[in-house]
């Protein structure tokens, strides 16, 4: 579908991620379950393969993990796609998140602070638990495929909770997995 956007589509693209923004508490990736039902469900400018491979491919490249964002953008459009999308997902919550530190720093020892800090860790883990279903959907509706990927997601829960290990080792043994057919 790359490059085959209007400007009206564009510009809708655009302006959706500038919203997801100022919803991506946890991270850009906190999105991926909206911009999935939004991208492939609502529009159909992904498939799910398409979708899950863009945001594989960017969370095992170095770097942050809203890098998935503009390799969306550019499955859809093109480095049109991939300008527009950074600067969708980027623009809002980097100008509230500078706006908020500053103004929640003066203010940390208030008990109205303290609230809202300590009532975002649970909203913060849903919605990662959200884009880890999404992700995980394609593999566990194979059935070549469901036990095995059960099997690495148990794992790596584990690995996570119970060791020191730094994630690009886990990451490294997915891949691992998945090109020795395991997953």
């Amino acid at each position: 579908m790359t490059g085959t956007l209007t400007a009206a589509n564009l510009a809708d693209l655009f302006l959706h991620l500038l919203l997801l923004s100022l919803l991506s508490i946890g991270g850009a990736v906190s999105t991926a379950p909206e911009m999935h039902r939004y991208l492939v469900g609502e529009r159909g400018w992904l498939n799910d393969t398409e979708f899950t491979a863009s945001v594989a491919l960017a969370q095992a490249a170095p770097g942050p993990n809203v890098l998935f964002v503009p390799v969306l953008g550019y499955q859809i459009a093109g480095l049109a796609g991939a300008a527009l999308a950074i600067v969708g997902i980027l623009l809002p919550s980097t100008v509230l998140s500078l706006s908020a530190s500053r103004w929640g720093r003066a203010r940390r020892d208030t008990p109205g602070v303290r609230a809202f800090t300590g009532g975002l860790a649970p909203v913060t883990i849903g919605l990662l638990l959200a884009t880890a279903w999404v992700l995980a959907r394609p593999f566990l509706a194979e059935p070549t495929q469901r036990y095995g990927a059960l099997a690495l997601m148990a794992l790596t829960v584990v690995a996570m909770l119970k060791t020191r290990l730094a994630p690009i080792w886990l990451i490294l043994a997915g891949g691992m997995a998945g090109a020795a057919g395991l997953v």
